[in-house]
């Protein structure tokens, strides 16, 4: 391959390579589903499965592994110039509950491809290339209380407060997430807010391929796209509003304190505000991902005096995420009064938007002109890791694959041909 042009070559090489990504994955889904989608909780036993299933290939590869002490995987390709700055790349390796193969994974995957397909093309870089699989990205999905999720990166750049690792509490087993590191074998006390384990200086930049997460590529047949930025969000998990049980016939409503209508008119200004935002040219979405009332106590003759639920606002704009958060406080409180309930809105967890580098982006734009792949500019709705690594200081690029049937779900559906373009297209930034 040697003899052919840059990109015919890498063409030629991410194709014979592609038997490596599918092997992976399909080991990864046996080993991680839980009989209907996958769950690969973070510091759980199948998320190392996962793990240990990339640090045997990263082996059979003969490249340098480790894993730090938060249980974080990086398997390295040694360059000319070992003592330059290279990439690095990569994505999470657990999942949401009953979730897809895809998620996360698909770029960790991608990553050990694009280095055996710079072997197969007889490429050796100019510096290292480190392929990165964090743990507990999702971990809002598993984990309530005070917590910014997206574990493993934040520990590893020093951007996790130490009290998360009490604060973050598992939905399912009540323990905290400090208890399930210490069952997994790490090291939670190695946590130091402020001092990274990695040494930034040794990376040029982080690129994550990642499936889309919307219908967008979708809807407009691309197979891959580049990413503009990433929203930033603040969440509050655990919000409660608590009122009074009655009796739903023998309660006149001027008397009463009824959970369910205070909550619905909160949720019911919270969007109107977030719908004038959106019209006034504002990014912004709004979302109550949990709405719940106690089952061991609610029923149809009783007026509710208990709910639960969630807010999230997500935005490319922090003004934006900070006006909803300050409305959700105001309005709360007010509706409190009027309807003689009491809110807790607990905490209000943030993270940061984050842009991706403008000239990381260009030299995607003109990989993809040079590889013959149909692109777009196309800014991310959802969290990834990268965006912790923009926020410790270090530039970072994305590039999307076209995804069917959404993500967090058991329906993922990246189509190979379109994963093998997005390797393709990295391994062709990791060449430059």
């Amino acid at each position: 391959m040697n003899n052919l042009p840059l990109s015919a070559a890498l063409s030629q090489a991410t194709a014979c390579s592609m038997p490596i990504a599918h092997a992976l994955f399909d080991a990864i889904r046996a080993a991680t589903t839980d009989g209907v989608g996958i769950s690969r909780e973070p510091y759980s036993e199948l998320e190392q499965r996962a793990c240990d299933l990339l640090q045997t290939q990263a082996t059979a590869m003969s490249l340098e592994t480790c894993i730090d002490a938060f249980g974080n995987l990086s398997m390295t390709l040694p360059g000319r110039g070992r003592d330059q700055a290279g990439w690095i790349t990569g994505s999470h390796i657990d999942s949401v509950p009953t979730g897809g193969n895809f998620d996360g994974l698909a770029g960790v995957i991608a990553g050990l491809t694009a280095v055996a397909a710079l072997r197969s093309a007889g490429i050796v870089p100019a510096a290292d290339v480190t392929v990165m699989g964090l743990r507990g990205e999702e971990a809002s999905a598993w984990y309530g209380g005070a917590h910014g999720g997206h574990i493993g990166s934040r520990a590893a750049l020093g951007l996790l407060p130490a009290a998360e690792l009490d604060s973050a509490i598992n939905s399912r087993t009540g323990r905290s997430l400090r208890a399930h590191m210490l069952d997994a074998g790490y090291r939670p006390d190695q946590v130091v807010e402020g001092r990274a384990v990695m040494d930034l200086d040794r990376y040029r930049g982080w690129l994550e391929l990642h499936i889309e997460q919307g219908p967008v590529l979708e809807r407009l047949g691309l197979p891959v796209g580049i990413v503009t930025g990433i929203r930033g969000a603040v969440r509050a998990r655990d919000c409660r509003c608590l009122g009074a049980y009655t009796h739903s016939g023998a309660v006149p409503h001027e008397y009463r304190s009824d959970a369910v209508l205070a909550t619905v008119e909160l949720i019911h200004e919270l969007e109107a505000e977030a719908e004038r935002l959106r019209s006034a040219g504002h990014d912004l979405t709004f979302t109550v991902g949990k709405l719940f009332t106690d089952a061991a106590l609610h029923s149809i003759t009783k007026v509710p005096g208990d709910v639960g639920f969630c807010l999230e606002f997500r935005s490319q704009e922090d003004d934006v995420l900070a006006c909803m958060t300050e409305r959700a406080r105001t309005a709360s409180a007010r509706i409190a009064q009027a309807r003689r309930v009491e809110f807790d809105l607990g905490h209000f967890s943030p993270q940061k938007p984050a842009t991706m580098d403008a000239g990381f982006r260009a030299s995607l734009a003109r990989g993809a002109s040079d590889l013959d792949i149909a692109t777009m500019d196309i800014p991310s709705g959802a969290g990834h890791d990268a965006q912790d690594f923009v926020h410790a200081g270090l530039p970072a690029a994305m590039i999307f694959v076209r995804n069917a049937n959404g993500s967090h779900n058991a329906r993922e559906a990246m189509d190979a041909a379109d994963f093998e373009l997005g390797t393709r297209l990295l391994a062709w930034m990791m060449a430059h």
